[in-house]
């Protein structure tokens, strides 16, 4: 049996270093348990609770690589809170569940109180969980959504609901 001359090697070679450099290695698989990573705009509605007459609540999330996340919405000054932070993981093909929290604000008595230092005080934390269905192409999700309303003693409260949304990727 005669080997093969270096020159069909060669053209082997080349034809597999082709074929390599051809593939597309920037589209994300979505079925992959990262394809959530990145940032993320959604339409929120829930169904009852004390955010059901929000009629154009938004959200906006960035789900970072070893399952951290950070969520803010287009209600965060009214009353002033800052972002809600948690945890997310992939449940299945395509599937996640995402938990975090966020800490609720008092409204001040009056002015004469802002102007003392007393400011927008402590009032307790709400806790999110999401579960996300991601489409077949990477680019967008549908959730449920169910909040749970704390006091300040870690108590429920009154208020939480259940809602959908909405999401798309965001990028350039």
């Amino acid at each position: 049996m005669r080997q093969p001359t270096r020159r069909v090697m060669a053209m082997i070679a080349t034809a597999l270093l082709i074929a390599t450099a051809c593939t597309d290695s920037h589209d994300p698989p979505a079925a992959e348990p990262d394809g959530l990573v990145g940032a993320w705009s959604s339409q929120v509605q829930f169904g009852d609770g004390a955010f059901a007459a929000v009629r154009d609540l938004e959200f906006m999330y960035v789900f970072n690589a070893g399952g951290t996340m950070t969520e803010s919405s287009n209600y965060d000054g009214a009353p002033p809170v800052p972002p809600a932070y948690g945890t997310w993981k992939a449940t299945g093909s395509r599937t996640f569940e995402a938990q975090y929290e966020f800490f609720m604000t008092k409204t001040p008595d009056s002015f004469e109180s802002i102007a003392k230092g007393g400011g927008w005080l402590p009032a307790g934390h709400g806790v999110l969980t999401e579960n996300i269905v991601l489409a077949d192409d990477g680019n967008s999700f549908t959730s449920t959504i169910a909040l749970v309303l704390f006091d300040q003693n870690g108590q429920p409260v009154e208020g939480g609901g259940k809602g959908n949304s909405k999401g798309a990727r965001i990028g350039f």
